[in-house]
């Protein structure tokens, strides 16, 4: 039985999960937030390197909490973490937190993307609220979402095209799971093939949401290469992906592990000195109980299912982006000459 794509083709066909964005459109910045219904089980990668986090040591399977209650996604650099700290206010306000006593610590894990020379002024010192973004980030979240320049995606940049925020999801009837990913790719890698239209992530799209190109018979030179050139720490690709398969903290921490394959897949080179590269795992159902997890096969499965969502994600993000000032969209490049 082949998987195929849930009904919206978002990571929120894991039932349980909601995606808000919040942007400050001049300064082409913003956050996008995954919020669940409850807390999930949370589990990181990390393979860039130059990334920019917080609330992440705290996930490693060696300490004591294993639970998100809110992810965040944020334009900005470090100066982006701060929105972090607004979606934990809206959590601790909608009574979400790890109990201490009676005291609720929602914990919300915050990854970064650098987009401060986005809007083009050459300007590096913020002016954005991120908190306050946070904030209404969470308010305007929903099952249904924006992909392209929405949120955190709004002013990424993916190779010499306008990066954005993807999605894309998969339900595998074999197992009665679901597996979604979210992406926002601000890549110092290219997502598409030298001299070509074509995306690396070609072979796993599904229902032509990537405009349904074959690659080219005769690609042109394969040696890798880097089109921005913005310093050390100017790129990162973010994604989360999320089942609603029963894991425990290793086998969420083995899916984040296994759906790095889809960077991979998707942009060429990955894993950089200067990419900041991340992944996040969320199970929505996990659990402690060894009895209650699925086996080791199902396991392999969903991380090779997650590899693929996250690698469509990857390519949806900068298929469905919009130009802005200096940065050229895939559209208008490419499918814009067509027309």
């Amino acid at each position: 039985m082949t998987p195929t794509p849930g009904p919206l083709n978002l990571i929120t066909d894991v039932a349980g999960l909601a995606v808000g964005h919040a942007e400050v459109i001049d300064q082409l910045t913003g956050v996008t937030v995954l919020i669940p219904e409850n807390p999930v089980i949370t589990a990181l990668d990390q393979r860039g390197g130059a990334p920019g986090t917080r609330e992440t040591d705290v996930l490693t399977l060696e300490n004591t909490v294993d639970v998100s209650h809110g992810l965040v996604f944020s334009g900005g650099s470090a100066f982006g973490l701060e929105s972090a700290t607004g979606v934990q206010h809206w959590l601790f306000e909608h009574g979400h937190g790890y109990s201490v006593g009676e005291v609720l610590i929602p914990i919300v894990p915050c990854a970064v993307i650098f987009d401060l020379f986005a809007n083009g002024t050459g300007v590096t010192q913020p002016v954005v609220d991120y908190r306050e973004l946070g904030l209404n980030a969470c308010e305007q979240r929903s099952r249904q979402f924006s992909l392209g320049n929405a949120g955190a995606g709004c002013g990424a940049v993916a190779g010499e095209l306008k990066g954005g925020t993807g999605s894309a999801s998969l339900f595998d009837p074999q197992n009665d799971y679901t597996v979604g990913a979210l992406a926002v790719v601000n890549s110092a890698g290219s997502p598409v093939m030298p001299g070509s239209s074509v995306f690396w992530a070609w072979p796993f799209e599904q229902q032509n949401e990537l405009g349904g190109q074959l690659p080219p018979k005769h690609p042109e030179n394969l040696e890798p290469h880097f089109p921005r050139n913005l310093g050390p720490a100017a790129h990162t690709t973010l994604v989360a992906v999320a089942t609603d398969a029963p894991l425990t903290s290793n086998q969420t921490k083995r899916l984040a592990i296994m759906a790095q394959d889809g960077l991979a897949r998707a942009l060429r080179p990955v894993h950089a000195p200067q990419d900041g590269d991340t992944v996040f795992a969320l199970s929505t159902t996990g659990t402690s109980d060894a009895a209650a997890v699925v086996s080791i096969e199902t396991l392999a499965r969903l991380g090779a299912l997650a590899a693929d969502c996250t690698a469509r994600a990857i390519a949806r993000g900068v298929f469905e982006a919009e130009s802005t000032a200096g940065t050229v969209s895939y559209q208008d490049k490419f499918i814009g000459n067509n027309n």
